[in-house]
Formats: structure tokens, sequence, C-alpha cells
């Protein structure tokens, strides 16, 4: 903990003030923020100076010169691209690099970084996966822009340095970056970056002009972890973007889409994007399917176009006899979802592939699914 305590040392000479919460190591979860004394609601727990930030206005001069201001390039682009090549780090941020997790972290659970990604994105659920592809996406435009300007940047190096900007900025904007893309508004910043997520956040985090701060919402115990909330994310999303899934959330979410849409005629699914409701179908722990599901199933059901387009511009769902072959439908397309999610967990447990790590995230994320997705069919039958 010897370079957490220096960033504590160096956070003070830089006038960012810390009150009653420090890092420590938590079984399980690396490093977070605890409470070092009772905590009362409203008390201010960390300020950072504007000058302390770390963003677009804080990039080498060579690297703005290089790079487009956005939005032609995005800033995720040119702070990753100012991380990659700072060959001679600065002092001032230099207890900050010390404590960021390091390329063999990130490459162990980022899934953009696993080394057998090739193999292990065919067991990402089918949300996951298309949040990574525009992730790839994303990190390709940036990489192809940024390595024509830096050639000897290896690629490596550059998703390493992209990706720690990318689990660890925050949103914030001042007069300048208020003009940019909202995606753009982004910055880095020491201590804030060691809260960990909760899915409702004991925390306010706040700025203006002059500083940062991270305000308890809520009383705290001593040695409580303190939490803030990165945004209302399932945990498929949490996966992709931060490598990590929780065992509680109350945001979480099974996407349908692809045991739903099997079950469609073309015919159908043209009547479907017809009407705006082609996709994005979803259950979670409020629901037993959303209305868009709902929707979809009745299509199924009713052997009437007409019906099924009462039902979806006037509202008529033809009583509880439709509801209930809706509700037998929807149970026999979970209970087939079901044998697919027990053979990717068979498969998974049996393969050397990647990391254990990597292949335990993703049959806990499986076992996650499967439980909604149970929830869901007993909750139906009833």
């Amino acid at each position: 903990m010897e370079a957490y305590d220096e960033l504590l040392r160096w956070a003070a000479k830089h006038g960012i003030e810390i009150h009653s919460i420090a890092p420590q190591r938590i079984p399980g979860r690396g490093i977070g923020i605890v409470a070092t004394k009772p905590i009362k609601a409203s008390e201010r727990l960390l300020l950072v100076p504007t000058a302390s930030l770390r963003g677009l206005e804080s990039v080498k001069p060579k690297i703005r010169k290089a790079l487009p201001i956005p939005p032609k390039t995005k800033a995720h682009a040119i702070l990753a691209a100012d991380l990659a090549l700072d060959k001679d780090p600065s002092p001032k941020y230099a207890p900050w690099n010390a404590v960021v997790p390091s390329q063999e972290d990130i490459t162990s659970y980022v899934p953009l970084a696993w080394r057998d990604l090739d193999t292990l994105r065919q067991y990402l659920p089918s949300s996951a996966l298309n949040l990574l592809q525009k992730q790839e996406a994303k990190f390709q435009i940036d990489w192809k822009l940024v390595s024509a300007t830096f050639p000897t940047l290896t690629r490596e190096k550059y998703l390493y340095h992209w990706l720690l900007v990318n689990t660890r900025t925050f949103y914030h904007e001042n007069s300048r970056t208020a003009k940019l893309p909202r995606d753009d508004r982004m910055i880095l910043q020491p201590v804030a970056d060691l809260f960990n997520h909760a899915d409702v956040s004991g925390c306010e985090v706040a700025f203006d002009a002059s500083s940062f701060t991270i305000t308890a919402e809520r009383d705290f115990e001593e040695g409580e972890e303190v939490y803030i909330c990165y945004g209302k994310h399932s945990n498929d999303f949490l996966l992709v973007e931060y490598g990590f899934v929780m065992d509680e959330n109350r945001w979480d979410e099974v996407l349908l889409d692809e045991v739903i849409l099997e079950e469609m005629s073309e015919r159908q699914k043209e009547l479907l994007e017809e009407k705006g409701f082609l996709g994005n179908y979803v259950l979670d722990e409020r629901t037993p399917g959303c209305y868009r599901t709902q929707v979809a199933l009745r299509l199924v059901c009713v052997s009437d176009e007409k019906e099924w387009e009462r039902f979806v511009e006037m509202g008529e769902d033809g009583g509880k006899l439709v509801q209930r072959k809706v509700d037998e439908v929807f149970v026999k397309i979970l209970s087939k979802f079901l044998g697919r999610i027990e053979r990717m967990v068979e498969e998974l447990e049996g393969m050397n592939t990647g990391l254990e790590s990597q292949r335990e995230v993703l049959i806990k994320r499986w076992g996650q699914i499967r439980g909604m997705v149970e929830k869901t069919i007993k909750e139906l039958e009833a």
C-alpha cells in the first residue's frame, strides 16, 4: 500500500482535500475507498482542484499539434495517446501513474484486451457481444488515426492506455469543452478513480469551475466501503466496459433478441420493423419481459395480423386467453434458452482457452442470466 500512501501525500501537496476516507485493499475487489471514521450524510469526502484534473488542456503540446482537436479526433483518442507516448512521465503525475492498473491487469479482465478474444467472444451474452463490437469499432477509428500520426507506437501499448482512459475517466465540462460533443467532455483525476461502483450510489459527484467534489449522500460506518455509481448499467455493460460483473445489480437485464427472433417468420419480422418493434427485447428483475417483448410474442400467438395491429395501435390485448397463450410461448422460448445457457457453461468449464479468471467471469455471467430466466419462468407459470 506504499504507492497509495505516496498518492495521498502527493494529493495533499496539490490541494486535493480528502476527508474521512482512504484507499484500502478489499478481498475479492482489489482496491477501494473505505471510511476511516463514521461519516455523516452531506459530508464532503473529496475535493480535487481543477488544476489537478487531467484533460485535453493538460495534453502535451506536441500531441495537441499532431492530432486534430475534437470533434475531428475524439478526446478519448487524444488522452490515450498522451498517456501512451509519455516516455518521460512528469513528476506531477508520477504517484497517480504508480497506482493505475498494470497492462497485465487490463489484459486479464477487460474483454477487448483478452488475448484469446477471437475464441472467447462466442461465449459472451449477445448484449455484451453487441457492446464489444461497438467498442472495437471505436477503438479502431482512434487507432487508425493515432497510429498514422505516431507510427512507432504499438497497438498493444495504445490499447492499454485507451482502456485506462475508458475505465477511469469522469464526465466534466468547462467553458471550452462545453462546446464539444458530450462524449468528449472527459477528464482523468487522481484519488476519485479509486472509488468502486455500486448500483445505488452513496455519494454525489459534482463539479464547478474550481473543483470536482464527491459528497456523502448517506451515513457510512467506520470501515465500510464508500461507493459511487458509474451509471444505471447492466452487468453486460459493466463486463465489457470495466471487466467485472456485480453480484447484486438492480439495473441488470437480459437481451432476448436472438431467442425470440429465431421463432419469427420473415413476414413477422417485417411487421415488427414497420411498427418500430424489431429487437431490443429484455427481461429484468422487475418485469417478466418488457412491453416490446409482449408485442413480439403476441405476433407469434395470434393468427390475424389485424388483431395484432389493434393491440399495438389501440391496446386491445385480447383478454386473459391471449395473455395465457403469450405466457406459454414465452415459457417455451425461455426454456429453450436455458438449454443454450447450460451448453455455454459446460463448454466453458471444459476448456482451457484464455485465463481461468476470464472463463470464470463468463460462467458467472451466464449463471446470473440463468437465474433471471428461471425466475421469470416461475412467475409466468404461477
